[in-house]
């Protein structure tokens, strides 16, 4: 996802396509015009022009050393100036929480062959966000929380900002913004190269959770990390432009209680005189526009929207998280909104008339590109089919006809890397029968140009799709693998993977799924029904209504949509429902323990990882957007909290964490345990030490839980039939 919440790696859902893709094009940059890519091959840059694939190598591996005699520079990734003329290279790069976005930056001037290392003074791996000003002359990163910009002719480095501290934040974000926002590079230029846009985060009164480290020296030590739970105020979050000659800041003079609210998005408003920002309130339902003056600072509202229950930052929908999409030379701009019940396209313009573009009872699920020039956007749907998704188009006029480029014979999940005008793309489609296809195809007329690999259906879990009608009238989609040699008169255990949250999905009708990669083995051939339903207030593309109907329900609604359909299924006659198992990580950890507490006779046993046992113990950014305020609502809060629930475990239950888990804290797994043992509750646990939320840090973590996983669930749900009368044949 690229949402943390979800930590499925279990799923296994990498397909051989997408390993085709990625190993021909490592860090695939498109050029600006569309019809050409470059790539890290042989730790130096490539060039392929389209549709031929004609080859061109920019930058040879041999002229990216620093010294005669020296290794070529590790390429993580790259980005060119806009003339084309200059690259800037990045290496050495070291994690700030989820993403290795800190590191070393150098430029290499591609017509004198000189090759440049920036901030130099500034310690190893601590720049951020290089990029190159529009002009070319200049290159600006953050450093330790302060904005710097470097002059590629002479070398001086000046200094933008000087306030920054570890909690006083310039040209990038705090943990929650991160996390929940994905907000990582908080800077801008100006077009013309003057200035630069800035978000400044102060999360000075942010409290310190402390992680503790028992095992890296003889006396223990802390970690701390600044981290608003839910129900403390957001750190306040202001929005700078700073002059490059003068080195002063002018603030933006966005009205509202800074410490109330939240600026997910801003951009320069397509010239150099104004930005443009995105201000949600706390509860996340109430979303402003401002126009700002960058000279005076002064804001004009321009939209409002208003939701019931939350509105979604333009990370849920676009993988360009950064940048405004502007159209009809800066006039009007793309804007996604449910307000209609349906996730949809509108065209505003700088006065905040709008144009609805897409119309229907179907969901954009992402924006992929525009073609400007023809007047066409292009986005992820799927009207037929939630559990799958295909490629369409439609004219940015508005009230046009919705075309489906995807082929219709491939039914399934398909997926594009798409040039930024539409004409070019990566395609990669795959469905539950293990079909695979990994192409490049010309659009719109979807036209195969090259083929990169290709399987036909086989290989891999016998998966089938399913739906299923609740006793409450919910129909939900799911998969399923029986076993192998499955025989319809005997009975089988059944395990259940579950997320349920709203940050992501488990039923998907792509490749991979049916996989268990926390199972060591088979599980189809030890005998196990492996499945997952999706219910409500997972992001599928089914409305509004069916998204939202989770709203200060987390907890609840999902806990029991999962537990009707595990009924229905319990009384399938080839089901042994006194082998009923679950397991989840993370949300899906949560959910995993409601279940096990809130449906006791329908669920045996169930292994949760990284949960979130105590909704007052998250952060306040996801929690809050879902679930409300707790000072306003906190029943909520305790009704949808498995440790509300822990007095009626009957089943069997391991719960795992890691202990340096920032994320979901350890800290709630021991609230847990003590209320489990408060109530005589017997049950197995494993702590991890100093792991994250993802527990594969350190030699054999990743083998040792899965082998803690397998011989779980083997001794507690055992595979194997069981025919009619109760005859044991495990």
């Amino acid at each position: 996802m690229r949402y943390t919440k979800i930590l499925v790696a279990f799923l296994a859902i990498a397909t051989v396509c997408q390993v085709a893709i990625a190993q021909s094009t490592r860090g695939m940059v498109w050029a600006k015009e569309g019809n050409r890519y470059y790539a890290i091959e042989d730790n130096g840059i490539v060039a392929y022009q389209l549709p031929a694939f004609t080859k061109t190598v920019v930058a040879d591996s041999g002229t990216l050393k620093p010294a005669a005699g020296q290794r070529s520079i590790p390429i993580r990734s790259f980005a060119f100036s806009d003339d084309g003329k200059k690259v800037l290279l990045y290496t050495n790069t070291k994690k700030v929480w989820r993403l290795d976005t800190r590191g070393d930056y150098w430029v290499k001037d591609l017509a004198s062959g000189t090759l440049k290392q920036l901030g130099q003074g500034r310690p190893a791996s601590s720049l951020m966000f290089a990029k190159f000003s529009p002009d070319a002359s200049s290159v600006a990163y953050v450093s330790e929380h302060n904005i710097f910009v470097e002059d590629l002719a002479s070398g001086a480095i000046k200094q933008l900002t000087k306030d920054g501290t570890d909690r006083l934040i310039n040209g990038t974000f705090d943990w929650a913004y991160e996390e929940e926002f994905d907000c990582r590079d908080g800077f801008r230029w100006s077009p013309n190269s003057k200035s630069i846009a800035y978000w400044q985060i102060d999360a000075r009164q942010i409290r310190n959770f402390l992680m503790i480290n028992n095992t890296d020296s003889v006396y223990s030590f802390t970690i701390p990390v600044e981290y608003p739970k839910v129900g403390e105020a957001p750190s306040p979050a202001k929005v700078g432009v700073v002059n490059i000659a003068s080195g002063a800041t002018t603030w933006m003079q966005v009205p509202g209680d800074p410490q109330q609210h939240y600026i997910p998005r801003m951009e320069w408003a397509a010239n150099n005189t104004e930005i443009i920002l995105e201000q949600l309130n706390r509860k996340q339902n109430v979303a402003n526009i401002f126009i700002c003056d960058a000279a005076n600072g002064t804001a004009k509202k321009i939209y409002t929207e208003n939701d019931n229950a939350w509105i979604d930052v333009k990370a849920r929908w676009s993988d360009d998280f950064a940048g405004w999409d502007w159209l009809n030379g800066g006039k009007n701009f793309l804007w996604v909104s449910e307000k209609d019940g349906w996730r949809h396209i509108y065209l505003l313009d700088r006065n905040g008339k709008e144009t609805l573009i897409t119309k229907g009872d179907y969901d954009v699920i992402s924006v992929n590109a525009i073609d400007a020039k023809n007047g066409y956007v292009y986005f992820m749907a799927s009207p037929q089919n939630a559990t799958q998704q295909y490629l369409h188009r439609i004219s940015l006029k508005g009230g046009g006809k919705l075309e489906q480029l995807s082929p219709a014979a491939q039914r399934g999940t398909h997926q594009y890397r798409t040039s930024p005008d539409g004409s070019f793309a990566m395609h990669n489609f795959s469905n539950h029968r293990n079909e695979r296809l990994s192409e490049w195809v010309q659009l719109p007329a979807h036209k195969s140009i090259k083929t990169l690999a290709q399987t036909a259906a086989g290989g891999g879990p016998n998966v089938e799709m399913f739906t299923i009608t609740t006793e409450d009238g919910i129909t939900m989609n799911g998969w399923m693998v029986k076993p192998k040699n499955f025989d319809s008169t005997k009975k089988y255990p059944v395990v259940f993977q579950v997320y349920a949250e709203p940050a992501g999905t488990t039923v998907r009708d792509a490749a991979g799924i049916g996989n268990n990669g926390l199972y060591m083995g088979n599980m189809a051939d030890d005998g196990y029904i492996y499945m997952s339903v999706e219910g409500r207030g997972t992001p599928q593309p089914k409305g509004a209504a069916w998204r939202k109907s989770i709203y200060r329900k987390i907890g609840v609604i999902n806990i029991r949509d999962q537990a009707m359909a595990a009924k229905k299924i319990r009384q399938w006659s080839f089901v042994d429902s006194s082998r009923i198992a679950v397991h989840g990580w993370s949300g899906g950890g949560s959910t995993t323990l409601n279940l096990l507490f809130q449906y006791p006779d329908i669920y045996q046993t169930g292994i949760s990882i990284a949960p979130v046992p105590n909704q007052l113990l998250y952060d306040n950014i996801y929690q809050e957007r879902y679930m409300g305020l707790p000072q306003e609502n906190m029943e909520d809060f305790v009704a949808g909290s498995p440790i509300t629930h822990a007095k009626n475990l009957k089943g069997n239950l391991l719960v795992v964490h890691g202990t340096g888990d920032d994320n979901v804290h350890y800290q709630g797994t021991e609230m847990l345990i003590n209320e489990l043992v408060k109530w005589g509750k017997q049950f197995q646990m494993m702590s991890y030490p100093n792991r994250t939320h993802s527990i594969n840090e350190g030699e054999g973590t990743s083998r040792h839980l899965a082998g803690l996983f397998t011989k779980f669930l083997k001794e507690q749900c055992p595979g194997g039939p069981k025919r009619e009368g109760g005859n044991k044949q495990y």
